[in-house]
């Protein structure tokens, strides 16, 4: 791996602008060297461990080294720039080859996976370390955004014939009959209340990701765009003034843009390579990052950050939005298999994490999910209730 200095200026200055909130004045005070007569100049050093661009190793989780060898001029000795590239570029995954039955780097591999590092928003914490060395103010509690996402990936149960044929043969004929007469009675149309819900967060940019799929596969079932049901479903969420994302194929296809620049991959099934694919075909915004089988900060940040390559070490146009909770993390047994009261507690432990860094708070829920099967109907209603 080999990186131009011209690439890793642009890198380090994209990274300690990020770390200062984007304050562009309060990062021209941090210089990025081992030089110590550079706190001639700047206030705050941060020591380089050599790394950047060279070679990728797992930072060090402790406590940074913080040294104050004259009043108001700082020195970090621990390289908090390269850790915010590690982690927010996803480079772990180049040190370790071990996948899910999905394809998937899963939290149980991740360094992040062990002693609840998940639930520590690890960069905004060095954030908020630098913005305390600078004698700047902190960010005031709070969201920055919040994003209440929704995966459509399938819009009816019994209204399809391959549902409804399984519906009756299972004796499910009452269930099936009411859904092909109206659709609001089927059980996966659960729309109508998740706007309801998603109302009550008036400040919130509500999203609903679509499929663009060929529907075979783990794809299955695939709802047809021109259909008169998801027309109709457009109209209603349009009117809900919720934005549409793409949701991608389970088998890395991407569809070409035509309404949204927003993605998210299908089963969160996305690598380094098919991110550097949504760069190049002009995607600009990733809700992808969250691990399935644990909640919490996947990126060690509650912030939205471009996506640096840790392959070929360059700074891409592609914005990250981590995605914070998933409904299916919480509940299903191979992930982690909470009751409802454990998954309220974690949910508002992680919340309470993003307000008080100001952070992004994404959540993701499916709208087959909020049905009589799960708790996450009653779930959604709580978590929404402490936004």
């Amino acid at each position: 791996m080999k990186m131009s200095k011209c690439e890793n200026d642009q890198i380090v200055n994209y990274i300690i602008r990020w770390l200062c909130y984007g304050d562009e004045e309060a990062a021209q005070r941090i210089a990025y060297t081992a030089d110590e007569s550079a706190l001639e100049t700047h206030d705050v050093i941060i020591v380089p461990n050599g790394l950047l661009g060279k070679e990728i190793v797992v930072p060090e989780l402790k406590k940074p080294v913080v040294e104050m060898p004259r009043k108001d001029k700082t020195i970090i000795r621990t390289d908090i720039v390269y850790a915010t590239f590690f982690f927010s570029s996803r480079a772990e995954e180049l040190l370790n080859p071990q996948r899910d039955e999905h394809g998937r780097f899963a939290a149980k591999y991740s360094v992040l996976g062990q002693k609840s590092r998940m639930l520590i928003p690890r960069l905004d914490e060095y954030a908020r370390l630098v913005l305390k060395q600078l004698n700047l103010p902190l960010p005031d509690p709070g969201f920055g955004h919040v994003y209440l996402t929704h995966d459509i990936d399938a819009i009816e149960q019994y209204r399809h014939l391959r549902g409804a044929i399984g519906g009756l043969l299972r004796g499910e004929g009452k269930q099936v009959w009411a859904a092909l007469k109206e659709i609001h009675n089927d059980p996966l149309y659960t729309f109508p209340w998740l706007i309801e819900q998603d109302a009550k967060v008036p400040h919130a940019d509500v999203v609903y990701f679509v499929k663009h799929t060929r529907g075979k596969g783990y794809d299955y079932p695939q709802y047809p765009l021109w259909g008169r049901d998801y027309k109709r479903l457009k109209k209603l969420l349009r009117h809900s003034n919720a934005y549409m994302g793409i949701h991608g194929s389970y088998y890395g296809y991407i569809p070409p843009i035509k309404y949204s620049k927003m993605y998210r991959a299908h089963y969160l099934r996305e690598d380094i390579d098919q991110m550097q694919r949504l760069a190049d075909a002009g995607y600009t915004d990733d809700f992808t990052m969250g691990f399935a089988d644990q909640a919490g900060f996947r990126l060690q940040t509650s912030r939205a950050i471009r996506w640096i390559n840790p392959k070929t070490m360059q700074l891409t146009p592609l914005t990250l939005h981590p995605l914070l909770i998933m409904d299916n993390t919480l509940s299903k047994e191979n992930y982690m298999n909470l009751t409802e009261e454990e998954a309220y507690f974690l949910c508002e432990r992680l919340i309470d994490k993003v307000r008080m860094h100001r952070g992004d708070l994404c959540l993701l829920w499916h709208n087959s999910n909020i049905n009589d099967t799960t708790y996450h109907r009653s779930l959604y209603e709580k978590v929404i209730s402490c936004i």
